[in-house]
């Protein structure tokens, strides 16, 4: 068999050498373009080739490293309201096509473990898939952000389960990556019209968007 390399860097012999397990661990959560959605990291390398990893060649593995630094990224955006009711992870759906072709829901994966990293860092937390997709929509690829608000209004919805037995839960989105923040947006109104409204989102990356 040949050796595993590391999905980060290419380093052989490891599937997340110790280098892109720090740079990922290591990286501070803060805001992105949505004021109210805190990532863990920039989308960049080796974070950028980690998600890829997982989302798309199925590195279950590192479904744990990069589901703590999620779970960094939601004590972020709660800040000082992260103890103060038990939390509920809300990863943002999946198509279904994606899903089959992938073999799993990434977003999905994630959310839990995120939520495994919170509960052993001492909170009451759980993930729940509660958003659907109500519509198609387009790719969102190449679309800029007012095409992508358009694109996704309306798009998703609140399957019917989602009040039974998470009365007194904070909700939380919770992504991979956020690039203009139009799905997280989409998916905010999605609870808010269910009476679910989101406290925070957080997502593991955030696209790096330069100026000048």
């Amino acid at each position: 068999m040949l050796p595993a390399r590391c999905a980060g860097c290419g380093t052989e012999r490891t599937q997340l050498c110790p280098a892109c397990r720090h740079a990922l661990a290591a990286a501070r959560p803060g805001p992105t373009l949505l004021p109210w959605a805190h990532a863990a990291a920039p989308y960049a390398d080796p974070v950028r080739q980690l998600l890829l990893a997982h989302k798309e060649r199925g590195a279950l593995r590192l479904a744990d490293p990069l589901g703590e630094a999620l779970g960094r990224a939601v004590r972020s955006a709660l800040g000082p309201r992260a103890g103060s009711a038990p939390l509920l992870l809300v990863p943002m759906p999946s198509a279904r096509a994606a899903v089959r072709a992938r073999g799993h829901d990434p977003t999905l994966r994630l959310a839990g473990a995120a939520a495994r990293a919170l509960r052993r860092a001492g909170l009451d937390a759980r993930a729940e898939p509660l958003l659907r997709h109500a519509r198609p929509v387009v790719d969102q690829a190449g679309l800029g952000a007012a095409e992508r608000r358009r694109n996704l209004h309306g798009a998703l919805t609140v399957l019917p389960r989602a009040r039974r037995g998470l009365a007194g839960r904070q909700p939380v989105l919770v992504d991979d990556l956020v690039t203009t923040g139009a799905s997280l947006a989409e998916a905010a109104r999605a609870l808010a019209d269910a009476g679910l409204p989101a406290r925070a989102a957080a997502t593991v990356a955030a696209t790096v968007h330069r100026t000048g």
